[in-house]
């Protein structure tokens, strides 16, 4: 199994949400990785916010890169979550047909089903934010562990 975390920037939410399945999950089982919508930060680390709510849970997240989303992820990944209804959307336009479309999920659809809620985007909000973030995603990621099951 492959799964595709996806945010804007890939350098706060799905840094986080990357790394937060990735220590849940038997790596010889399932692949995890994570890009963004925007071509903002390629190769950047993630925010040093992220990596230091995620260090505070026991959790390194300086191996990551960020990078762009693109149309070749469909090929490569079995699941695509999106971190927002923005996102979710800037995936969609470059599905190429329905089996692309999918792939495609709202990430907090694991946690709260139906309801398309987004991860807020701590980037211009204060440390807390990223907190709510972690948490928020750490509760998804364990729904997305036990569908795995």
């Amino acid at each position: 199994m492959k799964i595709l975390m996806v945010c804007l920037g890939n350098i706060c939410r799905s840094p986080l949400a990357q790394s937060i399945l990735e220590s849940k999950v038997n790596p010889d089982l399932v692949f995890v990785d994570s890009a963004g919508t925007a071509a903002y930060h390629i190769g950047n680390l993630p925010d040093k916010r992220s990596i230091k709510v995620a260090r505070k849970y026991g959790i390194d997240i300086t191996n990551q890169r960020a990078r762009k989303f693109t149309a070749k992820d469909f090929d490569e990944f079995d699941v695509i979550y999106a971190m927002d209804d923005s996102n979710y959307r800037n995936i969609l336009s470059l599905a190429r047909d329905k089996n692309d479309e999918d792939k495609v999920k709202m990430i907090l659809n694991e946690s709260h089903p139906n309801k398309n809620l987004s991860v807020p985007d701590p980037y211009h909000g204060v440390n807390q934010g990223f907190e709510n973030v972690y948490k928020m995603l750490d509760e998804a990621c364990d729904f997305i562990v036990n569908k795995l099951k």
